[in-house]
């Protein structure tokens, strides 16, 4: 009996749960997406362009990659408008940064308004906006930007992404109590609140800074203990006595050396001043510290989580190197079936490393053939200069030498 309502638990929690959106980018994905022309006109856009990359863990399995440096990508796609009110938000996708990207974003967009798809760019209004961008070896952010009322609030923690040329997967999980988590590759990065981890709206408590620390408060860990007791004699313990090996030199005269006294060493039964042993403080009650009360100014918000109904879904960077292959776009309510697509992608990664690692061993025999070739070069016009020099040195030699000659002749002469 048991495992059959257990078997009717998991079949209720299946059909409930929802898909808004999946893309893993097969054959017909460009009948859902539409490529915007967004800076097209001042020859800045880019182009995606549909493949495995360069490594992969599945020839079979493709995604859209940049590829043209220094462009803006614009691209969108519409999917059936859901309300994630009463209900948790699951948005996740895959990048691999094949290129050495050295600035430029790799994040999507979830939007609300209505978006002409063929004009859709940076300035398009956004509800959620997640992913890494990466700038140098000093930033590599990952963003999470919610938009409340219309303004957009990033998160107030520093995230950091991945940065090596793998595949990874970013997911971003929203429940209905306004919790959050932040998951790379199925492992949870982050976790917290909506109502402490971005300003959206006041605190719910601050400091009484007009608080002050009771008089009878003690903040002493550590007190002298009361009873301890001086043992007798303990002040008329010498620091130095005088050294009991010491010895009267043989030729030490008194007379006129004066009286003969052993050095002083330290006194190894004195131990400083007196002080009474510390005991632990029966009346401590803790470092004090300010209480916290109720804001005034907070005024809650149970729809805190809620986002505009969503009605496309879009990725809109800039690029400096391009190369970046987005792919296994998903947007749903079920954080079990998110997982289980990560797991499924990931489970070919040793493939894939295999995959990168041969690539980079090819990569290194190229550069360093075309470092070979460059040094070879160099050597051939260093050589050729030193002969041009060797025959231009011997010319003016011998000129200057022809000259000291007809010298010798003139001074003879006279």
């Amino acid at each position: 009996m048991m495992l059959k309502l257990l078997v009717l638990f998991l079949f209720f929690q299946i059909s409930v749960s929802e898909i808004f959106f999946e893309e893993r980018f097969d054959d017909g994905w460009r009948s859902r997406w539409v490529i915007s022309d967004w800076k097209r006109s001042e020859g800045k856009a880019g182009y995606f362009k549909h493949t495995a990359g360069k490594w992969h863990g599945d020839p079979d399995d493709k995604g859209i990659q940049t590829h043209t440096d220094a462009r803006h990508y614009a691209i969108s796609a519409k999917i059936p408008e859901f309300s994630n009110k009463n209900r948790t938000l699951v948005v996740q996708y895959s990048i691999r940064f094949e290129q050495d990207i050295e600035c430029g974003g790799g994040y999507i967009k979830l939007l609300s308004a209505y978006v002409n798809q063929k004009k859709f760019g940076g300035d398009a209004p956004y509800s959620l906006m997640f992913g890494p961008d990466i700038c140098g070896t000093q930033k590599k952010h990952l963003h999470v930007i919610l938009s409340y009322q219309g303004q957009n609030y990033p998160i107030k923690k520093e995230l950091e992404c991945e940065t090596d040329k793998l595949t990874h997967f970013y997911t971003f999980i929203l429940r209905s109590d306004a919790s959050y988590s932040i998951l790379i590759d199925n492992r949870e990065r982050d976790s917290g609140s909506m109502y402490t981890d971005w300003d959206i709206l006041p605190p719910r408590k601050i400091k009484a800074v007009n608080a002050k620390k009771p008089a009878d408060w003690d903040d002493r860990e550590y007190i002298d203990d009361p009873n301890a007791v001086k043992p007798e004699g303990y002040d008329s313990i010498p620091k130095e006595i005088p050294d009991p090996k010491a010895k009267k030199p043989d030729n030490w005269d008194e007379d006129e050396d004066g009286l003969w006294k052993p050095p002083k060493i330290p006194n190894p039964a004195y131990k400083g001043p007196w002080r009474p042993k510390r005991i632990k403080n029966p009346n401590y009650k803790g470092k004090w510290k300010i209480p916290y009360i109720d804001n005034p100014e907070f005024e809650d918000d149970p729809d805190l989580y809620v986002l505009k109904p969503i009605k496309y879904v879009g990725i809109e960077v800039w690029q400096v190197k391009a190369g970046s292959v987005y792919d296994n776009i998903l947007i749903c309510d079920d954080p079990a079936y998110a997982k289980q697509v990560v797991e499924e992608v990931l489970s070919n990664r040793e493939i894939e490393k295999e995959g990168f690692e041969e690539a980079e061993k090819v990569r290194k025999a190229r550069e360093e053939e075309e470092a070979q070739r460059a040094r070879e070069e160099g050597e051939k016009r260093r050589r050729e200069r030193g002969y041009d020099r060797r025959r231009y040195r011997d010319r003016y030699r011998d000129k200057y030498r022809r000259h000291d000659y007809l010298d010798d002749d003139y001074h003879d002469e006279l």
